[in-house]
């Protein structure tokens, strides 16, 4: 608990949960999960990336949760899950899997929201039966199935094996970040958002970020460094669409457009002129009004979900 380092005031300071509990995955691991707004309405749960935890979501939470019911959890070794010495693209499945279990009503679906490794463990989940039968839709923020290391440009130097050498090794550095000081900022901001993020943007970022344990943060790198998801797309089959900033250095622009031609089922591609990696916290508007749309359409809808398990159903017939 003592780890946990937000904003306290502010669009970007975490709301209260209406209920808390634990999802248990497939290997005992236990996640901390939070359930938000009126129980009934429809679903939308949320997985947040790496280093960051369920406040990342605070400006989502706040203005979806006063219509939608928000599911939102922390990933294993985040936030308030505690680590785990297995930690993989199988187990961020698991743990997706284990929190549609315990959130979703018999027969409910929900539209999920993955941001960078949350969508990853979208992505890893997304050949599952049980997976399938509970997602509506999906939104896709700031991520990519694979190629991580070679394609980012937090280096900015021309692409190769200098350049993918150097990203691996800052990228899974074991240093500690430390406070959050003036230089931290900056170089977060410069490593994760765009240029013109607001300091109070920055601020909710690095506090989230810095808050991360480094072994937990060191692991997940060496997950991420070796990341090959291009199956899991291939096996996305429900609505998708796809969000990135132009400027983002982590996941750039390339990724989003690769998952939009291999996707089964891509509503489209938004690309948020000169923003970076953080989509959520930069641009909280676009990624909120782009859940309402897809909740609108795919789980509002009865005829809606209706046509989605129909192509499904062609997908795996064909």
């Amino acid at each position: 608990m003592s780890r946990l380092m937000h904003v306290k005031s502010g669009p970007y300071a975490p709301p209260a949960a209406a209920r808390e509990l634990t999802a248990v995955s497939a290997d005992g691991a236990r996640l901390h999960v939070e359930v938000h707004g009126p129980e009934g309405a429809p679903t939308v749960v949320l997985a947040h990336g790496w280093t960051c935890s369920t406040a990342f979501w605070a400006a989502q939470i706040r203005e979806l949760a006063v219509d939608h019911r928000v599911v939102a959890y922390d990933q294993r070794g985040h936030g308030r899950s505690p680590a785990s010495p297995v930690c993989s693209t199988d187990t961020l499945a698991d743990d997706l899997e284990a929190v549609l279990k315990e959130t979703l009503a018999p027969g409910e679906r929900a539209v999920l929201v993955g941001h960078s490794m949350g969508g990853m463990t979208v992505l890893a989940a997304a050949p599952r039966p049980a997976v399938r039968e509970r997602t509506a839709a999906v939104l896709l923020c700031s991520t990519g199935a694979s190629r991580l290391v070679a394609e980012s440009t937090v280096v900015p130097i021309r692409p190769g094996r200098l350049r993918t050498w150097l990203t691996k090794h800052i990228l899974g550095s074991r240093a500690p970040l430390g406070p959050v000081t003036p230089v931290a900022r900056a170089i977060l901001k410069y490593a994760t958002m765009g240029p013109g993020s607001a300091p109070h943007m920055v601020e909710a970022c690095a506090r989230i970020v810095h808050a991360c344990p480094r072994k937990v943060r060191h692991t997940w790198s060496q997950v991420l460094d070796l990341l090959d998801l291009d199956h899991g797309v291939r096996e996305l089959t429900a609505p998708t669409a796809v969000i990135v900033g132009t400027g983002d250095r982590l996941t750039p622009p390339v990724h989003a457009r690769s998952l939009a031609a291999a996707l089964p089922n891509c509503l489209g591609v938004t690309e948020l002129s000169g923003l970076g990696h953080m989509t959520p916290v930069e641009a909280p508007e676009a990624v909120t009004g782009r859940i309402r749309e897809l909740v609108r359409t795919y789980a509002r809808d009865g005829r809606a979900q209706q046509q989605t398990d129909t192509y499904t159903q062609v997908k795996e017939g064909a």
